[in-house]
C-alpha cells in the first residue's frame, strides 16, 4: 500500500509536470528528428552566438550536419569543443557531424555545436532565433531555436522531471511531500 506521503509526493510532481513549460516543436526532415533546438542569450557586441540541438536518425543510412545558415549571423558552422592535453579547444567540423541511423547526436555546451557568427544583434533571453540547418541527405531543414539565459545548460523541460522539478531539492526539508514551507 502507498503511503500518504508518497501518495503527496507523486501529486506533486504530476503538479510540477504539468506546469512545465511547452518544449520546442519537433522538427522531422526525412528521416531525421531535430529536438531541444535552443541558445543561450549573449551580451551586447559578442562574436559569436552558440546553438545546440538534439537529431535523432530514425533511419537504415547515415546522414550528416553540414552548415548552416541565418539572417541573425553572418555564418552558421558546426563546431566541436574537445580537451586535447588539458586544454579546451575548439574548431570548425569541416566534413560536418555524422549521424549514424539508429543514433541520436546531441549538440551541447561543451561539445558539437551551432557556431553563430558575427551575429547581426544580441541573442535576448526569451527570443526565438530561426535558422535553417544544412544536412547532406536531408537537405535544409529550418529550426527555431529559443533563447535561455546567459548561463543556461539546456533547454526548459529538459531534465528528468520535465525541467520543473529537481528531485534532490525534496531531501531537503523535513516535510514529507517535499514542499518547501
Amino acid at each position: 500500500m502507498i503511503s500518504f506521503a508518497r501518495t503527496t509526493i507523486l501529486l506533486g510532481i504530476l503538479a510540477a509536470l504539468s506546469l512545465a513549460p511547452a518544449r520546442a516543436e519537433d522538427v522531422k526532415a526525412g528521416d531525421l528528428v531535430i529536438t531541444q533546438a535552443w541558445s543561450r542569450a549573449t551580451p551586447g557586441g559578442a562574436k559569436i552566438g552558440g546553438g545546440y540541438l538534439t537529431i535523432e536518425n530514425r533511419g537504415s543510412a547515415p546522414d550528416r550536419l553540414i552548415g548552416g545558415s541565418a539572417d541573425i549571423a553572418d555564418k552558421v558552422e558546426v563546431h566541436e569543443m574537445a580537451m586535447n592535453n588539458g586544454v579546451m579547444t575548439m574548431r570548425p567540423l569541416d566534413n560536418g557531424l555524422t549521424i549514424e541511423p539508429g543514433k541520436t547526436v546531441k549538440l551541447a555546451p561543451g561539445g558539437a555545436h551551432l557556431m553563430m557568427l558575427n551575429p547581426k544583434s544580441p541573442l535576448r533571453q526569451g527570443d526565438k532565433v530561426p535558422v535553417t540547418l544544412e544536412f547532406e541527405k536531408a537537405g535544409k531543414v529550418k529550426v527555431s531555436l529559443e533563447v535561455q539565459g546567459i548561463g543556461a545548460q539546456g533547454p526548459p523541460g529538459a531534465g528528468s522531471a520535465g525541467g520543473a522539478m529537481d528531485m534532490k531539492d525534496m531531501k531537503k526539508t523535513s516535510d514529507p511531500s517535499g514542499m518547501k514551507k
